[in-house]
């Protein structure tokens, strides 16, 4: 059972800006990437969402904790975040599903929560500078000392840390999907399997060859944290497999999918980190409600010399958040169609990556 803490702990940025507030989860000294998430619930999602892998998450919505823990709604084997930051932290939770309180769960995975502070302050520093390096302690080490450590939360092999380490089967009667692993949430895997496909899951450092070794209908490429420019083994194995296989990316892996067909990759400001960022479909006119989370994204300016072409665009700023290949079938988002947490409207992009892999096996696909 939680019990309220008397411990300070502060959160300091890269520029000096200093929150002080109280302690729930772990003690300690954390070194990170503070960023902001504007969703109201799915708390427990983005704990566990590998691409938040060194990260210290401010949650913009006041009240967090007041659902607990439970044992359905994660979306990796453990969360990954340094550090969680909230306005008001709730004690008492209440939830049909509740198996843990918040406070808790994250001391049992040694992650350090800080509560009571301008969680607005916070999020408009962060969209006025931009993402930066943080710590968040508990410990009196002098604030110049943590300054002069900020390097401590770079963040080198981010997806090597996340991706599955060996390769495992999800057996199913349909098409048989390679799903790629860079830090993948659990509500990808999920997406196929409710579509009855044959999910064989692999490492990141996977190469082509190994993964055509499976005599896949197609490949899924995963969610994951850090600059796609870091993984250039991905990218190398991706433009020995477009071409040979139907491929669908989702958020890191439409980056990657950029980059293996020429295109180039930026870091944004402040990223998009929440579940209401209105998308459009440039093909059908639609308008989807979608879930984010990534810090880069792909350059519109680099397409023109490459075989993509733009799909979607983000509404609030006009960046790119869908592509598909001219001649091959390939297509990929930069949102997350398994939502998890987030609305549903664009979970029938999993339907279409099932109708591309049927058209393919059938000798009949064409581009749209």
């Amino acid at each position: 059972m939680y019990r309220p803490t008397e411990r300070r702990v502060r959160l300091i940025l890269e520029n000096g800006l200093t929150f002080e507030g109280e302690n729930f989860g772990a003690a300690g000294e954390r070194f990170g990437e503070v960023v902001f998430n504007t969703g109201m619930t799915g708390y427990q999602e983005i704990l566990t969402d590998p691409s938040y892998y060194g990260q210290i998450v401010t949650m913009t919505y006041p009240l967090i904790g007041n659902y607990g823990v439970n044992v359905d709604d994660v979306e990796s084997r453990h969360p990954y975040v340094r550090g969680f930051v909230v306005r008001t932290f709730s004690e008492n939770p209440s939830h049909f599903k509740l198996t843990d309180q918040l406070s808790a769960y994250l001391e049992k995975h040694r992650i350090i929560g800080i509560a009571g502070i301008d969680t607005r302050q916070l999020t408009k520093a962060i969209r006025n500078v931009g993402a930066m390096r943080a710590v968040i302690t508990t410990e009196d080490t002098p604030t110049s000392e943590l300054l002069a450590r900020m390097h401590e939360g770079a963040l080198p092999d981010a997806v090597k840390h996340v991706t599955t380490q060996t390769v495992y089967r999800s057996p199913g009667p349909g098409h048989r999907v390679v799903l790629i692993d860079y830090g993948m949430k659990a509500g990808i895997l999920r997406g196929l399997l409710d579509r009855g496909c044959d999910v064989i899951v692999v490492p990141a450092t996977t190469t082509a060859e190994d993964v055509l070794a499976w005599h896949p209908h197609g490949v899924m490429l995963s969610n994951g944290p850090g600059n796609p420019e870091d993984v250039p083994f991905a990218i190398e194995a991706l433009r020995s497999l477009i071409g040979k296989v139907p491929i669908f990316g989702i958020c890191l892996g439409h980056q990657l999918i950029a980059l293996a067909c020429g295109a180039k990759t930026s870091k944004m400001k402040f990223g998009h980190r929440g579940s209401n960022h209105p998308v459009k479909n440039l093909r059908t006119g639609k308008i989807d409600i979608t879930s984010q989370n990534h810090g880069y994204m792909v350059d519109a300016d680099s397409l023109s010399d490459t075989p993509l072409e733009l799909t979607h665009v983000n509404l609030n700023d006009g960046t790119v958040e869908g592509l598909a290949h001219k001649t091959e079938p390939v297509f990929s988002v930069q949102y997350h169609p398994e939502s998890r947490p987030g609305p549903t409207d664009s979970n029938y992009l999993f339907d279409e990556f099932m109708a591309m892999m049927t058209a393919v096996r059938e000798g009949r696909f064409a581009h749209a």
